[in-house]
């Protein structure tokens, strides 16, 4: 039981991702044989569906935005401020997250780059940000290689040519489908940044105290 309650938070929200990535297969397959039927084209099965560029194309674009969000979000609250918001360090103080851990090399309880020192301290100093923009990378990639793919065969399905990757890759439709995405994840970041000043929630970091005032910055 206490594994569960040090790490329920992580439990459920995996799964959750799980319990929703099983209803997008489901949805999915039905809207892409439903698509194929209209074509006259058999319909495939789930194994089938799972490597196709329908799925793999939506999946990763979801997951594109998501890093983009969470890699820009750690960058920007390291060197901006929203005053009173529980999600921004404050304007005024010293942040705990600001203090130069140089003089925590050789600290047994630090984390081990921490007390090495030089490029490796350096390098982790860094590393939530420089890992969540690689899996934005890697994920704007992969959306980019399969909604081609995609594209591909919707386009051979009406008997024209087949778009290179590179042709897609600037293509508005290709663009269409990261800026849908990019924008709401944007906004959703703002809308809790600017929420967190007026409103709480009992028990969760992410807000402040319930009878914190509203010009109290940082949770």
């Amino acid at each position: 039981m206490k594994v569960l309650r040090d790490n329920g938070l992580t439990i459920v929200l995996i799964t959750a991702t799980m319990a929703t990535l099983a209803g997008m297969m489901m949805t999915g397959i039905c809207v892409y044989n439903d698509e194929l039927a209209q074509h006259h084209q058999p319909a495939v099965s789930l194994a089938a569906y799972l490597t196709s560029g329908h799925f793999l194309s939506a999946l990763f674009e979801n997951w594109e935005s998501e890093f983009l969000q969470m890699s820009a979000y750690v960058v920007l609250t390291a060197f901006l401020f929203q005053r009173g918001s529980a999600e921004s360090k404050d304007p005024d103080g010293d942040a705990e997250q600001d203090k130069d851990p140089a003089s925590h090399v050789g600290d047994p309880e630090a984390p081990l780059p921490t007390r090495l020192g030089g490029l490796a301290a350096s390098l982790y100093a860094y590393s939530l940000g420089i890992v969540l923009f690689i899996l934005f990378l890697v994920s704007f990639v992969l959306h980019l290689r399969h909604s081609a793919a995609a594209e591909a065969i919707e386009a051979l399905s009406h008997g024209e040519p087949a778009p290179t990757i590179w042709q897609h890759a600037g293509s508005a439709s290709f663009w269409f489908e990261s800026f849908q995405n990019w924008q709401s994840e944007f906004l959703s970041t703002a809308i809790l940044v600017i929420l967190s000043i007026f409103l709480r929630f009992r028990g969760s970091p992410e807000s402040k105290p319930v009878a914190a005032s509203h010009s109290k910055t940082g949770g």
